[in-house]
């Protein structure tokens, strides 16, 4: 298998507490991504690394492969992605003999994604040989050039000129800022086993549709609304073929 998602879910989470498992639209959160990667044309096959049995079982319901349970080392606040992806691609060297070309890192917290826009990413990567990873963003809205810091002294500057009037011109004469966004991210693994990074330094850049990130309870009820108002192919999908209860 070429491409495989790879889909991340530790089971502590102290900011909202069982957040991927959480109910959106009566589905827990990370069935939107094992979702999404399912219904992606170019994908093999949907692996969600997690320390939790519960998300496991969980997972494994909503049809996603998960072949290990990640170790706690691995699944701490502060571990980096680099842990787990490194992991990952061990385990499938150690147990399936190689890992697959390309690994899609699809976070739980960013549900809302069109599977067809993740098909124009991974076409996009296979035309970039030299490129060490991609990454989704989408357009900052307000750009950070007009941002202010506080200085010590109680003043504000800006982040690069203490010319005020020069931070109020209009946001179209500053550059274009891109928020990354968690939409799709694409990892070669090649790259990272002769590399100390995942990313690396030549980061295609794909341009995604604006998504918002669950982080605290009103992310959530933020997208609630969302669903609520605009509905969701994936909600739909999810409706059409599971039971909400599980």
């Amino acid at each position: 298998m070429k491409v495989v998602a790879i889909v991340p879910a530790r089971g502590g989470s102290k900011g909202v507490p069982k957040k991927n498992i959480r109910l959106l639209g009566g589905y827990p959160l990370i069935a939107y991504s094992i979702v999404a990667a399912k219904l992606t044309k170019q994908i093999d096959r949907v692996v969600v690394s997690t320390d939790s049995e519960e998300i496991a079982e969980i997972s494994r319901y909503y049809k996603a492969d998960v072949p290990f349970i990640r170790p706690q080392e691995y699944a701490q606040d502060h571990s980096p992605d680099n842990d787990f992806v490194v992991h990952a691609i061990r385990w499938f060297e150690k147990h399936e003999g190689k890992a697959p070309k390309l690994l899609v890192h699809l976070r739980p917290t960013t549900p809302l994604r069109n599977p067809a826009v993740m098909d124009q990413a991974i076409t996009e990567i296979f035309k970039y040989p030299d490129a060490t990873c991609l990454r989704s963003a989408h357009p900052c809205t307000e750009s950070p050039f007009k941002w202010f810091l506080k200085k010590d002294d109680g003043f504000f500057t800006g982040l690069q000129t203490n010319d005020m009037d020069a931070l109020n011109r209009p946001r179209q004469m500053f550059p274009t800022v891109y928020v990354p966004d968690g939409y799709v991210d694409i990892l070669k693994t090649d790259f990272i086993k002769n590399s100390d990074s995942i990313h690396g330094n030549r980061v295609l850049a794909f341009i995604s549709p604006f998504c918002r990130e669950v982080d605290t309870i009103d992310d959530f009820e933020m997208l609630e609304f969302q669903v609520r108002k605009e509905g969701s192919p994936l909600l739909t999908y999810l409706k059409d073929h599971f039971s909400s209860k599980r």
